[in-house]
Formats: structure tokens, sequence, C-alpha cells
């Protein structure tokens, strides 16, 4: 080893100092920094598994808040589509009961309208009696008794023609210029025999009566006589 120019005591001074410094540093550092590295390891991956996981929970929360609202949206858009509905339903059936309504309000119109004119027309009735009844004075030249005048009243207002008797049928409507009276009414009834008869009013015929059970006609008002006697002189 001399030979060499290696010192043996020093070179084994040397060996032993660095196998006991070896020896301190694992005993003292290394270990330590291994254990510390060792942890900071196991923090850095239960860091990353924390983070992942709260990803995953992010994610589920994610999917869970859009199902959620997906929920709402259709949700709303039932509760939308249903309350158009409900509106469409009450709009046509408010439209319908004031189209009721106002059909009630034009029939009640118009039958109190033709209620009031055949008032009026039966407080007519007397002065057009009169009327006739002294241009008849003047024609004959003489008076004619009170009985006589109501017969003939009667007769040009509410004569029942005489071929009612062959019209048959369950109803009648029988027409007249002046409201007829109870009495009248009751003699046209008796001499139709049907079973349901309506009266109207209709000043245009003048006088008579227009008689119609389904479709056939007996008309034999005056308008009716007039129109064939000026049909006749042509």
């Amino acid at each position: 080893m001399d030979a060499l120019g290696i010192n043996v005591g020093y070179l084994f001074m040397q060996i032993i100092l660095f196998v006991t410094l070896f020896l301190v540093l694992r005993g003292y550092l290394y270990n330590p920094i291994i254990r510390v590295l060792e942890e900071r390891k196991a923090r850095i991956a239960k860091g990353l598994e924390d983070a992942r996981q709260a990803a995953i929970a992010r994610d589920n929360a994610d999917a869970q808040a859009k199902k959620v609202l997906d929920e709402a949206r259709a949700e709303a858009a039932k509760i939308r589509q249903e309350a158009a509905g409900q509106a469409e339903e009450q709009a046509r059936t408010i439209l319908a009961q004031a189209s009721e309504e106002a059909k009630g309000v034009v029939a009640n119109a118009s039958e109190e309208a033709e209620a009031e004119r055949n008032r009026i027309l039966a407080d007519l009735r007397g002065q057009v009696a009169s009327i006739a009844i002294a241009a008849a004075n003047k024609l004959v030249g003489e008076s004619l008794s009170e009985e006589r005048q109501r017969v003939l009243i009667a007769d040009f207002f509410a004569k029942v023609p005489a071929d009612v008797s062959s019209l048959s049928g369950d109803m009648a409507e029988v027409t007249s210029a002046l409201p007829l009276t109870n009495a009248e009414q009751t003699n046209v009834k008796n001499a139709l025999k049907v079973a349901d008869v309506t009266f109207k009013v209709d000043p245009r015929i003048l006088g008579g009566l227009i008689v119609r059970v389904g479709d056939q006609v007996v008309d034999s008002s005056v308008a009716n006589r007039m129109s064939a006697l000026g049909e006749s002189l042509k």
C-alpha cells in the first residue's frame, strides 16, 4: 500500500468516518426526509382524490341541476299550455253565454215589440171599425144597427174561410190583419178542429184570414182578394 502512496491507517479512518457519517445521516436526515416525502406524497394523493371526488360531485350536481331545470321548464310549459287551454275554454264559454244572452235579449225585445204592436193595433181596431161603419152608412144611405155593425166588423177581420174544412193536420197558423179577440180565436179553433193553433198579426193583409196547415194554405185576406181583382181587370 505504501508503494502505491496509500496510507492504510488514514484510509481505514476515512472509511470509518464515511460509515459513521452515513449512519448518522441515515438515522437523522434520510429517514425523516423519506417520511416527509411520503407524507407529502400521501397528502398530494389525497388532494388529487379529493379533487376527483369534488369533480365527480360537481358533475353530479350539474347533472341533477340540469335535470331539475328541465323538469321545471317542462312543468312550466305544461302549466302554460293548461292555462292557455283553460283560458280558451273560458273565453268560448263566455262568448257562448254572451251569445245566448244576446239572443235572449233580442228575442225578448222582439216579443215585447210584437206585443206592443198588437196592443196598438187592437186599440186601433175600434177606430178602424168606426170609420168602416161610417163609410158603409153613407154608402147604403141608412144607419146600421149595432148588432149588424158587430157582424160586419167580425166578418171583415175574423171570418173563417169555408175552405178550411178541407185542411188536415196537427198544427195550424192563422194570420189576421188585427189581433183577434178571445171569442174570435175560439171560433177559429172550433172551425179548424186542429189540436195546436197559433195566431199571428200582419197588418199588410188588410183584413180577412190566412190559414196555413202544413203546406196547405187558404188565403181569404183582403190583400189577396184585391190582388186577384186587379189581375182580373188587366
